[in-house]
């Protein structure tokens, strides 16, 4: 049978991802070892600049590979409303006084977000996505 997938496979692009399929398999990240290696091939490739099709396959295939074993060994906790508040005002080299201006938001309110001492609103959310242009996913992991 032959499909899209195949008929974009084959000559030049079919050779250089062979050629790094033999040198470094594709096969699961299990170890720090096997992660190690696979970054370091992924390196070499990055440093190459601009890839052929077929080497650009495999380093799409090995990082999904490697992004599978950081996922399940390197979890990251999500910023807290503190945080995240605190990297969007520092993005934009804006104070708690300009945020409170542009905003209409009660500067107790933004200090006690910054102080940890409060979360995110639903009201709150929808005004900061606004203001700083991030979709509101982004602000309510705590939700």
């Amino acid at each position: 049978m032959t499909t899209a997938r195949s008929k974009r496979f084959k000559g030049k692009v079919r050779d250089d991802y062979l050629e790094l399929v033999m040198k470094f398999p594709l096969t699961s990240v299990h170890s720090e070892e096997d992660l190690q290696a696979a970054q370091e091939v992924m390196d070499e490739l990055l440093s190459q600049g601009k890839l052929s099709a077929g080497k650009e396959l495999y380093l799409d295939a090995l990082s999904d590979l490697v992004a599978a074993y950081e996922d399940e060994h390197y979890r990251i906790q999500p910023a807290s409303d503190a945080e995240m508040l605190r990297h969007l005002m520092d993005s934009r080299g804006i104070s708690q006084a300009d945020l409170q201006r542009s905003t209409k938001i009660p500067k107790s309110t933004i200090s006690e977000i910054l102080s940890g001492k409060k979360s995110f609103s639903r009201q709150l959310i929808r005004t900061l996505a606004h203001f700083f242009e991030v979709d509101k996913s982004v602000l309510a992991h705590n939700l």
